[in-house]
């Protein structure tokens, strides 16, 4: 059950990495882009950060806990059964 859960959570912090990475790339690419007045999506990246942005780079720290957590008790849980 802990090993399915594992799982599921690894591959939903591998796409909500992806969203984070590309949030930010797109984000330096829009500021350069308004720093030399070429209109590359700043004001659109600007409105998606509250609804879009900040959530997905907190599930992402949350998830991160959430894995190093489980993968703890799995080891404890297995040096336990081992003894």
């Amino acid at each position: 059950m802990l090993k399915i859960f594992l799982d599921w959570l690894n591959t939903a912090l591998m796409v909500d990495l992806f969203i984070v990475l590309f949030s930010f790339f797109w984000f330096g690419i829009a500021l350069v882009g308004q720093a030399l007045d070429i209109p590359l999506g700043f004001d659109l990246w600007y409105s998606l950060w509250e609804p879009v942005f900040t959530p997905a780079i907190g599930i992402l720290m949350t998830g991160a806990i959430l894995s190093g957590i489980a993968g703890w008790i799995n080891k404890r849980v297995r040096s336990n059964s081992g003894a």
